[in-house]
């Protein structure tokens, strides 16, 4: 299961652009938690361990505890907008949940058994379709990862979300259609030779000798 996060926060005094400039040169990020029938909350989290926390690769799934002079609030976060050119961090949006909320959340997919796969045993290749799974689940539960396995599969073969077991406490947000995860085709060259054996013979034409051509234009200009 995702870790739990704890991010120290302070209070944001003054609002608008001109303030969250001022707060970016001191190495501060403006951020906002909102949600659960509560008074949005304006703040200020240091630069250096919200970067920290977005290396994971998983902070996005991960429930935050954004602590206010010792008062923690569980959140999970929303949205983080990055600068265009330095790519740092410049506002977060956190969304207040409670413990055992359920929540939308997308989580990567890992695929394992390779090696058990006749299909890429025989040179076919993996092809993803999705690299995350949108799930509804346990705030106290949501998963690192969705490991898929890839045992078994031949060439031509899918798998759809129906097949895959998710963790306990975890479902699919898209339940209107067992949606394409990935599927096993045959590489490029596979492809080419049996296009190739598929293509019907072509038609001998006679070729025209060139100079029974020359022949029969000299006898037409004589008429």
């Amino acid at each position: 299961m995702s870790e739990q996060l704890t991010l120290p926060a302070e209070t944001r005094d003054r609002a608008g652009k001109g303030a969250s400039r001022a707060l970016r040169r001191e190495g501060r990020v403006p951020v906002v938690v909102y949600g659960d029938k509560q008074e949005p909350l304006s703040l200020h989290v240091e630069e250096k361990l919200l970067a920290k926390m977005l290396s994971t690769g998983h902070f996005m799934n991960s429930v935050v505890m954004v602590d206010i002079a010792g008062k923690a609030n569980r959140t999970l976060p929303k949205d983080v907008q990055f600068h265009p050119v330095t790519s740092r961090p410049i506002h977060v949006d956190f969304l207040r949940i409670g413990e055992h909320s359920q929540v939308n959340v997308n989580v990567p997919v890992r695929f394992a058994d390779e090696e058990e796969s006749p299909g890429l045993k025989r040179g076919g290749v993996l092809n993803v379709v999705r690299h995350e799974l949108e799930l509804v689940c346990d705030a106290s539960k949501i998963p690192d990862e969705i490991s898929i396995s890839l045992a078994g599969l031949e060439i031509g073969d899918s798998l759809h979300i129906s097949a895959i077991t998710l963790p306990e406490g975890s479902k699919s947000a898209i339940d209107d259609r067992d949606f394409t995860i990935a599927t096993v085709v045959a590489p490029s060259a596979m492809k080419s030779e049996e296009s190739e054996e598929e293509a019907p013979a072509a038609t001998d034409v006679p070729a025209i000798n060139q100079d029974e051509g020359e022949a029969g234009e000299g006898e037409a200009q004589a008429e």
